[in-house]
């Protein structure tokens, strides 16, 4: 058994046929089969999954590593820099890029990504970006809110926090001391950015699932 729980990818490789049983269940013992639903299902799983390793990892880099590395004596730093920090920010942006993607594909499926992409206008025809918020549909407003966050943090990822951090961990070769500074600090400031957001984006996404279902 040790040896077994030693392996990441074993645990990780039966811990997803163990998933796989389970959904399997769900479809077996719906009502409607392996139909729609349960696709939608699957999808908000799948969601799930990635923004909580996006999430977490981007908690991870904002509650430890960005918080203790001032502390680290300076002839442990390059263990973090060059190994620790790359491996945990190749997951933090994929998990990102794969919690966007199943995210707007179950919207889509759902079939209210427009209108919360629109807060709610889209809903209302041509004549309804007149009227207000105070007309739109609530809940797309609610869940616009959290996908539009989401998308920014996605933004920032992939376009501010990990150009930067290829200069600043040395991945982009050719930078001065004071240029890999600017860089972290940079890196720093739209991953706080980020943690400021994620709190509304959660609060967003959970709540409306459980109100508005």
């Amino acid at each position: 058994m040790a040896g077994f729980l030693s392996n990441l990818r074993n645990v990780m490789i039966v811990s997803l046929l163990l998933a796989i049983v389970v959904m399997v269940g769900f479809g077996i013992h719906s009502p409607g089969g392996f139909d729609v639903i349960f696709l939608t299902a699957s999808l908000r799983w799948a969601h799930v999954l990635s923004g909580v390793l996006w999430i977490g990892l981007l908690y991870y880099f904002n509650f430890v590593q960005i918080r203790v590395m001032p502390d680290i004596p300076a002839d442990l730093k390059p263990a973090v820099s060059k190994y620790i920090a790359p491996e945990a920010l190749f997951w933090f942006r994929y998990a990102a890029l794969f919690t966007v993607v199943f995210g707007l594909a179950l919207a889509w499926l759902r079939g209210y990504i427009v209108q919360a992409m629109s807060f709610g206008f889209a809903s209302l025809g041509p004549a309804g970006y007149a009227l207000g918020f105070d007309k739109a549909n609530a809940q797309f407003i609610f869940i616009g809110v959290g996908m539009w966050l989401g998308l920014i943090m996605f933004f920032n990822v992939w376009h501010m926090i990990w150009p930067a951090q290829k200069i600043a961990l040395g991945i982009r070769e050719g930078f001065t001391p004071e240029q890999k500074a600017a860089a972290a600090k940079k890196a720093m400031i739209f991953s706080r950015i980020n943690t400021l957001l994620s709190l509304p984006m959660l609060a967003s996404m959970a709540m409306y699932q459980t109100i508005f279902g």
